[in-house]
């Protein structure tokens, strides 16, 4: 029997814990799943990690510890935790993978990777991630790339408040992408736009959506197809009505400077649910043989029960992100040393990996309005 690959995930919260269920059930990773939570790690159950380990990350000496003899530590905790465990990575020879959305946070990783003696893999989960693969595709299929929109959005399937929202991911992450600037490339030209910005309306099987700005989505394109695309930017999907209130809230109520008030308000106001949707929607435009042209990905991925574990459709789709990088990393498909952007993995590749085929057995959508 092959030797089963060592790997630490830090963070024992809902994705950390999708992660380990996902490579425990592959059977061919040794997993253990860190965090400082007790309440957190009594959760995790045989299903979702071979093993659990109390681990405080100010502690220096334990983190060392904890990551010695490991092939890769997969990071799932809150994005202003990301620097010193990605610190500690680069210290200790170990491959490092995150799935944070924060700009501030992801520089640090880049500056980091650039010495590192092991493999540095950002932003491996949905958005960051799997559509910054999906999008560079896109983009080679032109000989020259006019524009790039991506949208992505994890929704309720029965909405049933005013912010038409359940929380399916994290709540901390969802302020910081609705508050931080955003990066976009328009006419040519870099610029930031603002978070709930832009607003725009389409409908996709019938259904309507509303998207706009948020931050951190475009991963590091604007770095790659800086000078090579007229526009390029990316919006959250949701359903109409939500963009307005979260706006009052922020803007009107004060509370993007009370972050921690209101993502009290929303913990305690908005159930979580299981039944959610992903959607996955990027369009390129440009020129091949001389003619101007479009092409769309459109893709829905809904939740499924895996090895007796329920995977929400976000927990699917991030946790399969990141495996299915880890996956090519340790099968010598991905250089062993350095930073590896997501637009560096290719999709054929992705897809046909154990965890990437999560996302191959779509349904795809035809008709595409836009208003």
């Amino acid at each position: 029997m092959a030797e089963k690959t060592r790997v630490l995930v830090a963070g024992a919260g809902t994705i950390g814990q999708s992660i380990g269920a996902m490579l425990t059930a592959s059977g061919a990773y040794d997993v253990t799943i860190a965090d400082h939570d007790d309440t957190a790690l009594e959760r995790t159950t045989p299903a979702h990690a071979a093993k659990t380990l109390r681990l405080d990350l100010a502690d220096t000496a334990a983190l060392k510890q904890a990551l010695d003899g490991q092939f890769a530590v997969l990071s799932a905790l809150p994005f202003y935790l990301t620097t010193g465990l990605a610190e500690a990575a680069a210290g200790a020879g170990v491959h490092y993978l995150d799935l944070t959305e924060d700009v501030a946070s992801t520089k640090a990783v880049r500056a980091l990777a650039e010495t590192a003696d092991s493999a540095f893999i950002p932003q491996c989960g949905l958005a960051p991630g799997f559509v910054s693969i999906v999008a560079f595709d896109l983009a080679t299929h032109f000989d020259s790339l006019d524009s790039l929109r991506m949208r992505v959005g994890a929704l309720p399937q029965y909405p049933s408040n005013a912010l038409n929202y359940n929380l399916t991911w994290s709540t901390d992450g969802v302020i910081n992408e609705y508050i931080e600037p955003c990066e976009a490339i328009v006419d040519g030209r870099r610029r930031e736009v603002s978070a709930l910005g832009d607003l725009e309306e389409f409908s996709l099987d019938g259904v309507r959506f509303e998207a706009f700005n948020t931050s951190g989505g475009l991963g590091s394109l604007c770095d790659t197809l800086d000078g090579n695309v007229r526009m390029l930017n990316y919006k959250t999907i949701r359903y109409p009505g939500h963009c307005f209130i979260m706006k009052a809230l922020l803007n009107d109520l004060g509370l993007r400077n009370r972050r921690d008030l209101l993502r009290d308000i929303l913990v305690n106001a908005i159930p979580a649910t299981h039944q959610d949707v992903v959607v996955i929607f990027v369009t390129a435009t440009g020129d091949r043989n001389g003619v101007f042209l479009q092409e769309t990905f459109a893709r829905k991925v809904h939740g499924r029960n895996l090895n007796g574990v329920d995977f929400s459709a976000i927990q699917l789709t991030t946790a399969a992100g990141i495996c299915g990088a880890l996956y090519l990393l340790a099968n010598g498909e991905l250089p062993s040393r350095g930073l590896i952007r997501q637009e560096d993995i290719r999709l054929g590749a992705f897809l046909a990996n154990r965890f990437g085929a999560y996302y191959a057995d779509p349904e795809l959508s035809e008709q595409v309005k836009v208003a």
